[in-house]
């Protein structure tokens, strides 16, 4: 069996750089026809790398976190779309993938002709490289701001995040708490920009003492909560980074003999399963975690074919789910102390 040429290969038969065979190999809609046709025809007379033919190879899948109701749906839908094109997942997933170093194989590998990568840890000049070598990849659910050409599927965060505190505004609620997420996380940018404009509408500003970020679990949602409500003068309404955070502001609650939503509304973020496990259920705003998965793959699969692709970076919607933990605003007894 003929050994297939490396992209370094390709770009010393066609006198091309390697970042231009990268590029066409990986679908990039910006290199010229006669460019393009001078890299296929090399391609069938030397063989390419494992990602440059269809069909061949199975599909790389990678999950460095534990499969949870928010990254199992997601993983669940990229395998079973992979298998509906007739092609196998090679699944990577769990804590442990974040010490592995498949990422730096893949290009070689004649078994995996594509990856569909989901929150990677790695930074964008990681991804650069990966796709310079002529492998392609869909980031999904990216954790930083993805390169310019690096493609990326993502929910709309920001639309999400703004409706969801325009329904505590229109209720009434002005000081709110802020449980968000990690700082690095490009969502917790994402979704703080929804919160931040819904508020500005009325014309408040956060503040600063209202605002945490925490890792998006039940137990520093609590600590957190706890911490706010805490406070002399406390919100009327938190907003959980996600569901779980919000579970754990529930919890706090409740210690503290605060009725949700008479005292305190609590709103979540995904429609996680755990959002309908409270009582009352969680106000939220619904992912599309499974949609999500299946443009990936079938953007990666786009790739793979050579098809160009319209766009780069693709957002899908967000849905409002109003349920019972969120209410009106209680009213302030006493002289207003705000100034």
């Amino acid at each position: 069996m003929r050994q297939r040429a490396t992209v370094r290969e390709l770009a010393a038969e066609t006198g091309l750089s390697i970042a231009t065979v990268s590029r066409v190999l990986s679908g990039r809609t910006n290199v010229a026809p006669r460019t393009r046709d001078l890299v296929l025809r090399a391609v069938d007379r030397l063989g390419g790398p494992a990602s440059a033919s269809a069909g061949r190879g199975g599909i790389y899948v990678r999950c460095p976190y534990l499969l949870d109701d928010y990254f199992g749906p997601m993983v669940t839908s990229v395998v079973e779309t992979v298998e509906l094109h007739g092609m196998t997942a090679v699944l990577d997933a769990g804590t442990a993938a974040r010490r592995s170093a498949a990422l730096t194989a893949l290009p070689g590998s004649d078994d995996v002709a594509g990856g569909v990568l989901i929150l990677p840890p790695e930074p964008g000049e990681s991804l650069i490289r990966l796709r310079e070598q002529g492998f392609p990849f869909v980031v999904l659910d990216p954790r930083t701001t993805p390169p310019r050409d690096i493609v990326a599927v993502s929910a709309a965060h920001v639309t999400g995040a703004r409706s969801l505190m325009a329904h505590l505004v229109e209720l009434g609620h002005r000081r709110v708490g802020i449980i968000a997420g990690p700082r690095e996380w490009l969502v917790t940018d994402n979704r703080m920009a929804g919160y931040v404009a819904a508020l500005a509408d009325v014309g408040v500003l956060p503040a600063p003492e209202l605002l945490r970020f925490v890792e998006p679990t039940v137990r520093d949602g609590y600590a957190a909560a706890c911490d706010l409500l805490d406070q002399p003068e406390r919100p009327t309404a938190l907003v959980g980074f996600n569901d779980k955070v919000a579970v754990g502001a529930v919890r706090a609650a409740r210690e503290r003999g605060l009725r949700v939503p008479a005292d305190l509304s609590i709103v979540g973020f995904d429609d996680s399963d755990i959002s309908q496990a409270t009582e009352p259920m969680l106000t939220t705003v619904r992912q599309p975690l499974a949609e999500l998965g299946r443009m990936a793959v079938t953007l990666l699969l786009r790739m793979i074919k050579r098809h160009e692709l319209d766009a780069r970076h693709v957002e899908l919607a967000t849905d409002l789910v109003v349920r019972g933990s969120t209410g009106p605003a209680p009213v302030r007894r006493g002289p207003s102390t705000s100034g």
